[in-house]
């Protein structure tokens, strides 16, 4: 984590709440300006926690020094802006007891007290509408978990490495190195997280840039790991701002893409109400899906011209 101190309060606030409570904590704090020891403090009564302090170097090591540190045979990973529900960790113990696989992760959520924004970034990034289902919905089948909501066994770490991007996509990246290595992943519906979002559009758009520009990334690294479904919000941005043009070629061509957008858009509140029971959630559902598709394809075409065209190094 890096100068969250108020976001982390929450993060261990509701970890003291698990309904599982054989489990310690590792608080890895990226070089902050904004130390987070005052808050660790508080709950060394709560929780069987360590903080550690390192530069800041990106969230793939300041990871992988948490396994170094950590005693048990499973590892999990939250980030500093999500909330834990009661129930988490006890889930995943159940599923580990039961079934057989070595690594997981979960969908995200909003949650009651996040912000009508909040609450609308959070459903346009977990809704199949938005995303095509591939952050954590439905089946398991080639799921990568994200590390807001990802654990793997001992063994997974000891045989990968852990991360070796030290940010953009390092999450990903290493998913796709535990199924090549023939790790079985699980998808655990039930052990989900809520994921507050920034807080600003703006600064929303900003993440999800770096989501794009991470995709490229590891297309690079893992060849065939770039999918249609990953190019379909540049084509969004692109068609956005071809429209106007539509309108000087052809008016019934302009026509028709406005009324296939407002179409779209229409069932994205439309979902966005079916879910959150909440008006302002899904008219604010709108801008934050321009924000989330336009981010993200922003940063996958700018990052693929200066990876597959201009040829720079990542």
């Amino acid at each position: 984590m890096y100068n969250r101190p108020d976001e982390l309060r929450e993060l261990l606030e509701s970890l003291t709440r698990q309904s599982y409570t054989n489990f310690e904590v590792l608080v890895v704090d990226d070089g902050s300006v904004r130390r987070c020891d005052e808050v660790v403090q508080h709950y060394t009564d709560k929780l069987n926690i360590q903080y550690l302090f390192k530069p800041n170097s990106g969230p793939g090591p300041s990871r992988n020094l948490g396994f170094q540190h950590a005693r048990g045979e499973y590892f999990v990973m939250f980030d500093s802006d999500c909330i834990i529900p009661e129930h988490y960790l006890e889930t995943v113990h159940k599923a580990l007891s039961k079934n057989d696989f070595d690594a997981w992760g979960g969908p995200d959520r909003g949650h009651d007290s996040f912000t009508p924004l909040q609450q609308a970034m959070a459903f346009t990034m977990s809704a199949g509408i938005t995303t095509g289902g591939i952050r954590g919905g439905g089946t398991d089948r080639n799921f990568q978990p994200r590390s807001f909501n990802m654990g793997f066994s001992r063994k997974v770490w000891e045989a990968t490495g852990g991360f070796r991007f030290s940010r953009l996509a390092e999450d990903i990246e290493l998913s796709v190195r535990m199924r090549k290595a023939g790790f079985r992943i699980a998808l655990l519906n039930d052990a989900y997280v809520f994921h507050k979002r920034r807080a600003t559009l703006g600064d929303f758009f900003r993440q999800v840039k770096n989501f794009g520009r991470g995709r490229v990334h590891v297309g690079r690294a893992h060849a065939g790991e770039i999918s249609f479904v990953h190019w379909l919000p540049a084509c969004f941005l692109m068609g956005m701002v071809l429209l106007p043009a539509l309108l000087l070629i052809s008016k019934p061509l302009f026509a028709f893409a406005l009324l296939l957008l407002l179409f779209f858009l229409a069932l994205v509140a439309y979902k966005a109400y079916t879910i959150t029971r909440s008006a302002k959630v899904a008219m604010l559902a709108l801008p934050a899906t321009f924000a989330q598709l336009g981010g993200y394809g922003y940063g996958f075409l700018t990052e693929w011209v200066k990876s597959y065209i201009l040829k720079k190094p990542a």
